[in-house]
């Protein structure tokens, strides 16, 4: 099995074009756009394919699937401090960590 066939692919039917678009979230600036799901997917199929066969041929880093992406389970939020006072605020009157109320904001809206 080839690296790109564990990438992550989607297929969605776009009203704009009238399409259907398959994108792939490893290399997020190809699409390919065709008058079915099958047709659309196997099209991006084969331009990730030429890509990364491209980009292997030029010394450039291929990208890992996501899948095999190692995550700690932490990252850097910024806010301004109003936004933080008014989060830490919520968290104290809803007696749970700002952490906590965070995260949970944060996964409502994945």
């Amino acid at each position: 099995m080839k690296q790109q066939d564990r990438y992550v692919f989607r297929v969605h039917y776009s009203n704009e074009d009238q399409k259907f678009v398959a994108t792939v979230a490893e290399l997020p600036s190809l699409s390919w756009l065709a008058d079915s799901q099958e047709k659309a997917l196997r099209g991006l199929r084969k331009v990730v394919d030429d890509v990364v066969a491209d980009m292997r041929e030029n010394g450039e880093e291929v990208p890992v699937p996501f899948d095999d992406r190692e995550y700690s389970g932490k990252f850097l939020l910024r806010l301004t401090p109003g936004e933080h006072r008014q989060l830490a605020l919520q968290a104290a009157e809803q007696h749970v960590s700002l952490n906590k109320l965070a995260a949970s904001r944060v996964m409502s809206h994945a």
